[in-house]
């Protein structure tokens, strides 16, 4: 009898113990993240999940502040007006700082470098980035809606000359059906979209040059202050880097 309790009471203790694991990481508090899940290597699905580089970075910000990452998946030109809203805590797209983001959202400093590229067939007569802006042309460009590569095309070529489209994918997909003559986006998602896709290339010249900022609710310093401090210690001891290296060989 004295073994059994004693067997009873150890196994009561493990189970014991297994709970309040599981409640000390259920009690977590959670962080709301927004993003577009069509943005490789930043952020794409893999089955289910959303992974990438700003799903890793923000995972590791999360554990730096003692809570729990949950990613909701929204369109790019949603995102700002969920983070206005308060429906997340923040907002993380391979997203640049503009002056026009700076009057809605604070962004937190820079934790990726990115530039901006032209893909075209590669059978296309546009052969430069100047081609675009060549006196008479009337080349057309597709563009994901609300990214720096829509409001750059948009302020160079007018918006007669420029279609935005909900995600990268569906932009490849007309310049491949001939709809649009190029699409501006970002370099690692354009590389990833012309393996993908036969017959495309990226035009050598980059068309514009940005850093990437985390987006936070304005006035937010409690959060904006925690964030810029979490990601100089993951720069500091070289999880960005290595996590950056991880999707870009």
């Amino acid at each position: 009898m004295k073994k059994l309790f004693a067997i009873v009471l150890c196994l009561a203790m493990v189970f014991s113990f297994a709970a309040c694991g599981g409640e000390k990481d259920d009690d977590k508090p959670v962080l709301k993240m927004a993003t577009n899940a069509y943005f490789q290597p930043y952020e794409y699905y893999e089955g289910d999940k959303i992974i990438g580089i700003d799903a890793e970075i923000a995972e590791a910000i999360a554990d730096k502040l003692g809570m729990k990452l949950e990613i909701k998946d929204m369109e790019f030109d949603s995102i700002i007006t969920a983070v206005q809203e308060g429906s997340v805590d923040f907002g993380m797209a391979g997203m640049t700082v503009r002056e026009d983001r700076l009057e809605k959202v604070d962004f937190t400093t820079s934790y990726a470098n990115g530039k901006q590229v032209v893909i075209v067939k590669e059978n296309s007569a546009i052969t430069s980035v100047d081609d675009l802006f060549a006196e008479g042309a009337t080349w057309k460009a597709g563009v994901q809606l609300g990214t720096t590569g829509d409001i750059y095309a948009t302020d160079d070529l007018g918006e007669d000359r420029v279609t935005s489209y909900n995600n990268a994918n569906s932009a490849v997909l007309a310049l491949i059906a001939g709809d649009v003559d190029c699409v501006v986006i970002d370099n690692e998602p354009a590389k990833a979209l012309v393996n993908a896709n036969e017959g495309l290339k990226i035009l050598e010249a980059t068309y514009a040059d940005e850093d990437y900022a985390i987006c936070v609710k304005k006035g937010n310093t409690e959060l904006l202050d925690k964030i810029n401090a979490a990601i100089d210690e993951l720069v500091e001891d070289g999880t960005i880097d290595t996590i950056i290296n991880k999707y870009i060989k």
